[in-house]
């Protein structure tokens, strides 16, 4: 809130505002800011923006159909990825499904983009073969590769223990993907390499520990679930 505040009042010294807004700022701190926001930050396509999303969020059906109708209108690819997207974003995976697969048909089969997105849903609707066969038709390393953990506990689930590994190993990268890094290293647990899962949960507090608080605080979760794991692992 005092950021808030203070944000306000440097946009009115700055936009030479009328000067009631300071006396606004100090009596009703929160309200004030906000009305003043609305009123002389935003503009009307800001708040245009601002309302829709709150109406999707409140009733996030509208929104589906409405893009159903632009697609009976209109039943073109972009159409399809329109309204498959925000199935993906209501975790709503099978719909997610069916509406990309309907985006692959005729000229566009084999875009990639898509390809990425079916792998999500797939995993994370436990279709295992369908994440491996789209992963293969498309270089995650280059361009995915948020999609290698994806793909990487699809094999483990097809027991392709080998190329898992060698899969999940790329998303070992210091100060980055924290829960998939704590993911691999219960991985390596359930191959009985503990050696290995050790030193990348020992990885993963150093690296929480020596970020600023706010980072910090970001992944306290991860930390405390990381720290949990490696005393029980040295304590056998």
């Amino acid at each position: 809130m005092i950021a808030l505040q203070v944000f306000c009042m440097y946009h009115v010294y700055k936009n030479k505002s009328n000067y009631y807004w300071y006396f606004v700022f100090f009596f009703i701190p929160l309200i004030g800011s906000i009305i003043y926001l609305f009123t002389n930050v935003f503009n009307r396509k800001d708040i245009n923006v601002i309302a829709q999303e709150i109406t999707t969020v409140i009733n996030p059906t509208r929104k589906i159909k409405a893009l159903e109708k632009e697609l009976d209108f209109s039943n073109t690819f972009q159409n399809k990825i329109n309204l498959a997207d925000v199935h993906l974003e209501n975790k709503d995976f099978e719909n997610a499904i069916i509406f990309y697969e309907k985006a692959l048909e005729a000229n566009f089969k084999n875009d990639p983009h898509t390809l990425n997105k079916l792998i999500h849903c797939y995993y994370k609707t436990s279709n295992f073969d369908k994440v491996i066969e789209y992963a293969n038709k498309i270089n995650l390393d280059k361009n995915f590769k948020e999609s290698l953990y994806f793909y990487g506990l699809s094999l483990e689930q097809k027991e392709q223990f080998t190329e898992a590994e060698f899969q999940l190993r790329k998303i070992d990268k210091r100060f980055s993907n924290y829960p998939e890094r704590l993911e691999f290293s219960k991985y390596l647990i359930r191959r009985n390499k503990k050696e290995d899962s050790k030193e990348i949960l020992t990885e993963i507090i150093s690296e929480i520990t020596s970020m600023t608080k706010a980072n910090s605080k970001k992944y306290r979760n991860i930390f405390i679930e990381a720290e949990k794991i490696l005393n029980e692992l040295q304590s056998f």
